[in-house]
C-alpha cells in the first residue's frame, strides 16, 4: 500500500522533470536545434501536424535550419506556424525549402532566456513539491486508519522527502545545463 504510494509519487516527479527538460529543449539557446520546432503545428489538410512529420528537418550550420517539406504547396502553412509561434524567426524559402536563420544572441536576450529557464525550474520544483505533499496526506491517512505502523509512515516520509531531493536535484541540473548553453558566447 504505502510502497504504491511512494511509486506513484516518484513516476509523477520524474514526468515533472521529463516536462521540463522538455521545455528547455524548445529554449532557444543561439545554435539551430531542429528540436526548437517539435511544438509547432502546422495545418495539413486540416489536421494540426508537427512539422516533423510534413518534412525533413537538418541543421547544415551552427545558427540554420532547413527545413525541406515533402509537398510544396505546404511552403505558405510552415511558413505562417513559424512565424504564429514564440520562435521570433523569419522564415524565407526558395520555393523547394525553407530556411531559418537564428540571429546571434545579444547579452539582454541570453539573461532574458535564462530568467524563463530559471521560472520553469522553480515551477517545476512547486509541481514536485505539491505532489510530495499529496502523497504525505495520503501515508498520513493511512496512519490515522491504522493501515500502517507509526515506524512505517516515519520510513515513507524520508523515502518521499529522499525522492523529492532527488526530483529537485534533477531540475537543477537540467537548469544548469541550459543556463550553461544559454550563456556561452
Amino acid at each position: 500500500m504505502i510502497d504504491d504510494v511512494l511509486k506513484n509519487a516518484e513516476e509523477k516527479m520524474q514526468k515533472s522533470c521529463a516536462a521540463y527538460e522538455r521545455d528547455m529543449v524548445g529554449l532557444r539557446a543561439g545554435r539551430a536545434n531542429p528540436q526548437l520546432l517539435d511544438r509547432i503545428m502546422v495545418d495539413y489538410y486540416g489536421t494540426p501536424t508537427p512539422i516533423n512529420q510534413v518534412g525533413n528537418i537538418s541543421a547544415p550550420e551552427p545558427r540554420l535550419l532547413v527545413i525541406a517539406p515533402w509537398e510544396a504547396k505546404l511552403i505558405p502553412q510552415i511558413e505562417k506556424a513559424i512565424q504564429k509561434s514564440d520562435l521570433g524567426l523569419n522564415p524565407s524559402n526558395d520555393g523547394k525549402i525553407i530556411r531559418l536563420v537564428f540571429p546571434e544572441l545579444n547579452e539582454e536576450r541570453r539573461r532574458d532566456l535564462t530568467k524563463v529557464a530559471s521560472k520553469g525550474a522553480e515551477e517545476a520544483k512547486v509541481a514536485i513539491r505539491n505532489i510530495r505533499r499529496d502523497a504525505m496526506e495520503q501515508i498520513k491517512k493511512m496512519k490515522k486508519n491504522s493501515e500502517i505502523t507509526e515506524d512505517d509512515q516515519r520510513d515513507a516520509e524520508e523515502k518521499l522527502q529522499k525522492q523529492t531531493d532527488k526530483a529537485i536535484k534533477d531540475v537543477d541540473g537540467v537548469y544548469a545545463k541550459k543556463e550553461k548553453e544559454i550563456m556561452e558566447v
